[in-house]
């Protein structure tokens, strides 16, 4: 076959695979964010549907559905069936620390899902009132416990395990206080009612810069891009706190292969684009390319620690 049949065969194949995902049964693609709107996963999620979208020409449509700390959206996804339309924004807590968390969990995530693309990962920062005392986590440190609190986006999210193993690394005992989500944990954060939280730094730079927060420290092992004059825990004395949270898109296993192998190469393709990269490292992600075994292992292995976080600190979600 000469190198032009090549390229209109590939061609076809390429209109024939979208057409079929067009097509599915008569409805846009659905990429259903398990988290509420204006948070950082619904952020990231509005990049990647505007990204796949026009990577396949076709409309992809953000669907929120919270609740549960995501165990909702994802339990929709997991049993959607063969249904070409719906994918899930996967998290670190949807698919690292929920196992742990929930003794019912409703869906499994090695089980029922299929990773089409990692899309990045995101230290947190650790960020006290602006009116606060605290210069650095030494001057956390020689606080009294139960006179701290800090606040978090719900029982077993990402922010209350780091919160709980600051705890143990400091020999502390910080009250836990969970909010519905996170933007409600930060308003109280800033008024200074709870006195710090780990969270995403797309959602605290802009009050650090407003001055209404002060960053002591980065939950990675590495400081963060976004916020590179902060230092990280280890830096600061707390060796071997490494917790970042992540962001990866997934089919559901049923969903058949002809139609998500070229979800997967879409979205591998829209995650390469520099456009796309700007975006996310602009919300404090790092972007980062996976193979789909690369995936798999990665998500096994998150599972495995975030489990071990979730023992450690005794959190329980029934």
């Amino acid at each position: 076959m000469t190198g032009r049949r090549q390229i209109l065969a590939a061609t076809a194949l390429a209109l024939l695979a979208n057409g079929a995902l067009a097509q599915g049964n008569g409805r846009p693609i659905r990429l259903v964010v398990p988290f509420a709107a204006g948070t950082s996963t619904d952020i990231v999620g509005r990049i990647l549907a505007e990204a796949l979208g026009r990577q396949l020409a076709q409309t992809v449509i953000v669907e929120n559905k919270p609740g549960a700390g995501g165990t909702i959206g994802s339990e929709m996804v997991a049993r959607a069936g063969a249904d070409a339309n719906t994918l899930l924004l996967g998290t670190v807590g949807t698919h690292a620390i929920n196992p742990s968390l929930y003794k019912k969990l409703t869906y499994q995530p090695l089980r029922d899902f299929v990773p089409l693309g990692f899309v990045g990962a995101t230290p947190t920062l650790l960020v006290v009132p602006a009116s606060a005392p605290w210069k650095g986590v030494a001057d956390l440190r020689q606080a009294s416990g139960k006179a701290v609190s800090f606040a978090s986006a719900g029982n077993g999210t990402s922010g209350h395990l780091a919160g709980e193993t600051l705890n143990l690394r400091l020999a502390k005992d910080f009250v836990h206080v969970p909010y519905r989500d996170g933007a409600q944990a930060l308003t109280e954060v800033m008024a200074g009612n709870v006195q710090f939280m780990f969270y995403h730094p797309a959602a605290v730079l802009p009050h650090i810069r407003a001055g209404k927060l002060r960053a002591l420290g980065t939950s990675s092992a590495q400081r963060s891009t976004a916020a590179p004059d902060v230092p990280t825990l280890a830096e600061q004395g707390v060796p071997g706190f490494d917790l970042v949270a992540w962001f990866m898109l997934y089919a559901p296993v049923t969903m058949p292969a002809a139609l998500r192998d070229p979800l997967r190469e879409a979205t591998q393709a829209a995650l390469v684009q520099a456009e796309v990269r700007e975006k996310l490292v602009a919300q404090g992600i790092e972007p980062t390319t996976m193979s789909a075994a690369e995936m798999a292992s990665f998500a096994a292995a998150e599972i495995a620690k975030w489990g071990e976080a979730v023992r450690r600190s005794g959190a329980q979600v029934d």
